[in-house]
Parts: C-alpha cells; sequence; structure tokens
C-alpha cells in the first residue's frame, strides 16, 4: 500500500507541474551560479530538490509537497533503515565508510528540509538555484512568439506579483499587448544576488568589522541587481522591437500620418485652385464691368455726339430763320441777341422756337424771336440778383471775420520779445511746450494766438533803419541835471 501510495503522488507532482507551468520546463542546461562562504569555499552547493525527489519541480513545488517529500526521504534514507547496507561490507573500514556516508547523506536532506521549509533561505536558495540568463536578440518574424514566450515565462518566475501576463499570439488585442509590455516595463524582481566573493558575517572579527562587511556586501547586490534590471530591460526592449503588432501598429499610425499629410495637402491645393479660381473670376467680372462701362461711356459719347449734332442744326435753322428779322432790325433784334439764344438756350427750346416761327409771316416770326429774347433777358436778371445777394452775404460775413480779427489784442514789443526768449528756452520735444511758453509769456495770450505769433511774428525781419531808435529807448536813461536858478536867461532880463 505505501509503495502504491507514493506513485500515486509522484503522478500528481507531474500533473502539478503540467498544469502551473507548460511553456517552460527546466532543462539540463543552466548556468548554474554556487554560493560559497569564506568558511568553505571549497564546498560545492548541494542540490535541495534533488535530495527530496523534487528536482522536477524545484521552484514550482508547494510546502505541502516538499514536506510529504521529506518525510519519504527521511523514512527512506534513515540511518536505521540502512542497516542493511553496512552487513552487505566485509571490512570494518568499509563499514565505517558506509555508515559515514549514509549519516551524511541523511544531514544533507534534513539541511535541504530546513533550507526549503523557510521561507527566506528558500527565496535566497532559488535565486541561485538553476537558471538560463540568456536573453533572444533575434529572430524570425513569424518565430516571435515561439522564441520570446519562453523567455518571458522563464523571467516571469522573479515577479513579485503574480500571475505574470501572457505575451499571447498574433490575434491578441493592441489593448492587451500594451499591458503586457507596461507590466514588463515596470518589472518589480524578488531575486536575491548572493556573491562568490560575499562576506561572512560570522566571520567578523568585530562590530566595526562586521559594519563594513554588511556595506561591502551592499554595494555588490546592488550592483547585481542593476546588472539583473539591464537584462530585463534587454529582453523587453528586444521583444518591442521585434513584435509584429507593436510593427503593425506603427505602420497603421504612419500610413494615418501620412494620409493626414496628404490629405491637408490636398485641401490646402483645393483652397489655394479655390482662390485662383475665385481671382479669375474677379478679373473677369472686372474686366467685365470695365468692358461695360467702356460700352456705356462709348454709347455716351454718340449720344452727346448725336445731341450736338441736332443742336448745331437747330441753331442753323434758328440763325436762318432770323436771318431776316435781325437784318431788318425789327423789334430791335440783333444778330448777336440770335447768337446768344443759340448759345443758351437747349435744343428743345430751339426746336419749339423754331416750330413757332416756320410757316409764318415776317411780323409773326419777329414778334416771337422778341418774346424769346425779352424771357431770356428776364431770367439772366434774376440769376444776378441771386448772385449780389451771395456777394453781400458773403461780404458781411467777411466783414465779421474782418471785425473778429481786428479785436485781436496786438503783440507788443516786451511780449515779442518773451516770445523769442521762450521758443528758445523751450525747445521741441517738451512736455506741453506751448502752454508752457504760454505761462513763461505771462499775459494771458492762448495757445492758438501764440501758434499764429510764431508763424507771424516771429518770422518778421527786423526793421534796421529803426535800430537805433530802439536802442536809444533800451539805453539807460542819463541822470537828469538839476536846473539852477542863477543860469536862466528869464531872470537875467528880469
Amino acid at each position: 500500500m505505501g509503495v502504491n501510495e507514493e506513485k500515486d503522488n509522484k503522478d500528481d507532482n507531474k500533473k502539478v507541474v503540467g498544469d502551473k507551468e507548460q511553456a517552460y520546463l527546466p532543462t539540463d542546461s543552466y548556468s548554474s551560479k554556487s554560493k560559497k562562504k569564506s568558511g568553505d569555499k571549497d564546498k560545492q552547493q548541494q542540490d535541495h530538490y534533488a535530495l527530496l525527489g523534487l528536482s522536477h519541480l524545484r521552484y514550482l513545488a508547494t510546502e505541502d509537497q516538499i514536506r510529504k517529500s521529506y518525510r519519504d526521504a527521511a523514512l527512506r534514507f534513515h540511518p536505521d533503515k540502512q542497516a542493511a547496507l553496512l552487513l552487505a561490507e566485509e571490512t570494518e573500514a568499509a563499514k565505517e565508510a558506509k555508515k559515514v556516508e549514509i549519516e551524511t547523506h541523511f544531514l544533507a536532506i534534513q539541511e535541504a528540509y530546513e533550507v526549503l521549509v523557510d521561507p527566506t533561505k528558500r527565496r535566497i536558495y532559488d535565486s541561485t538555484d538553476e537558471f538560463d540568463d540568456e536573453i533572444p536578440t533575434d529572430c524570425a518574424p513569424q518565430d516571435f512568439f515561439k522564441v520570446f514566450g519562453p523567455a518571458f515565462m522563464r523571467n516571469g518566475r522573479w515577479s513579485v506579483t503574480q500571475p505574470i501576463p501572457s505575451l499571447g499570439d498574433d490575434k491578441t488585442s493592441i489593448k492587451e499587448v500594451d499591458s503586457f509590455y507596461d507590466f514588463w516595463y515596470s518589472f518589480k524582481s524578488w531575486r536575491e544576488f548572493p556573491q562568490e566573493d560575499e562576506c561572512d558575517l560570522d566571520q567578523a572579527e568585530n562590530r566595526e568589522h562586521k559594519r563594513w562587511m554588511e556595506r561591502q556586501n551592499a554595494k555588490l547586490s546592488e550592483k547585481a541587481r542593476k546588472e539583473e534590471y539591464v537584462r530585463i530591460r534587454t529582453l523587453v526592449e528586444n521583444a518591442y522591437k521585434r513584435d509584429p503588432r507593436i510593427l503593425r501598429r506603427k505602420e497603421e499610425i504612419k500610413a494615418e500620418k501620412k494620409r493626414k499629410k496628404e490629405s491637408k495637402f490636398m485641401a490646402k491645393k483645393l483652397e489655394e485652385e479655390e482662390a485662383a479660381r475665385i481671382a479669375e473670376e474677379e478679373k473677369k467680372r472686372k474686366a467685365e464691368e470695365d468692358k461695360k462701362a467702356a460700352e456705356a461711356a462709348l454709347q455716351q459719347k454718340k449720344v452727346r455726339e448725336k445731341e450736338k449734332k441736332l443742336l448745331r442744326k437747330e441753331r442753323t435753322r434758328l440763325r436762318t430763320l432770323s436771318g431776316p428779322i435781325s437784318s431788318q432790325h425789327i423789334f430791335d433784334i440783333s444778330e448777336d441777341d440770335v447768337e446768344e439764344l443759340c448759345m443758351s438756350f437747349d435744343i428743345d427750346q430751339l426746336r419749339g422756337l423754331c416750330e413757332k416761327m416756320e410757316g409764318k409771316e415776317l411780323l409773326e416770326q419777329a414778334e416771337a424771336l422778341r418774346d424769346a429774347v425779352s424771357g431770356k433777358k428776364h431770367v439772366v436778371d434774376e440769376k444776378s440778383n441771386q448772385q449780389n445777394g451771395t456777394v453781400k452775404a458773403n461780404g458781411s460775413s467777411s466783414s465779421l471775420a474782418g471785425y473778429a480779427e481786428k479785436k485781436e489784442k496786438p503783440w507788443t514789443k516786451e511780449e515779442i520779445e518773451l516770445l523769442r526768449k521762450g521758443v528758445q528756452k523751450f525747445p521741441k520735444g517738451t512736455s506741453r511746450r506751448w502752454e508752457v511758453v504760454s505761462e513763461y509769456i505771462g499775459t494771458g495770450r492762448s495757445v492758438e494766438e501764440i501758434l499764429k505769433a510764431t508763424k507771424t511774428v516771429l518770422l518778421q525781419k527786423p526793421d534796421t533803419a529803426k535800430a537805433f531808435d530802439t536802442f536809444l529807448e533800451k539805453r539807460k536813461p542819463a541822470a537828469q541835471s538839476i536846473a539852477s536858478p542863477l543860469s536862466t536867461r528869464e531872470e537875467l532880463e528880469g
């Protein structure tokens, strides 16, 4: 019964391996790391999983499986169970050697159990356990998932977060692909890095020596962690550069950018073409308008030429009809009167006058012509009266303006002198220049008066003829002489 139960347990363990990790199983070729202490540098680290019969599970073995395997191995390899092997030896030396071998093997089983059942010790041991650190560098596009899938599953054993996401296949959604790479770009490892040249704290001579050993061990561990981070990052970047799903998305983004660029270019081209079309239409419209305007101007010119021709015809007609009247001076009508009518009447008036005169007697023609001349003189008189009224109104307004100008206060010599000094003292660029000059003069002159004076009074040339008189006026008056009563002639005569 015991043998059958042990076979069943082994079958169960194999099933667990198949369920937990079908994509990766440890192979026979590993880049193993061995942990050596300063006191036992020649002692190679033993395979705890092999001693307990868990080589097929290794880091996947559960605590229950470790305890059960330890009980089986302890019962099987206990020194009391190996007495038959001692009896099989012939010599005492052989028996002693066999005894030492049995006891050493049993102690190794106990040590393996103590390490694997303790979480901290087991994590350190699993960190130095046989593991393939190789990173794929390149592969064919069709072999991407076969090459990089096992590599990610292999390195996923060190992840703090479990379970790790799967690399998927070519049909995996891009959202899941991004989540996968986000996980690996922020990968956190629980792996420990005990080194071969790590200091054994138990060999420290004193406290200071122990602290120095701890600092040295921390430096070595930090260096190993950085190397591990670089190794994992290299794996992720190599996969990201060659992932067909990422490459396909990049191509789609590139095609979309190209499409938008072409669309923008075409929109700009259409806009330019539309602007050119509108400009061409505007040019054509303007040319058409200019053409119509030229045609209209030409038509008006023709109309005016026709009207002038008709007007000349009517004037000739009037001159012909009024020739006998002006020659005989009937009603004191002269040729000048007829010529004035021709020049002042428009074509309708001339035509109407000619129609009145045609077919009539000479006297009737003269009366019609007289009425036209008298009517023209009446109109001329009214216009002259209106013009005279306008002239009078203009004259009155100009007289008022002149009165206002006359009312303006003239500038004295002192004011002109102060104005000249103020203009020199306060040059162009002075803030509120003309107000400052007005205050400097101090006679209440407005800014308008000062501006006007600068353009008139200051520009006048000085009269050189009166320069001497001006000098005499500015000269200080001489001291008045005292009139003496003895010097007067009037008193002497008296």
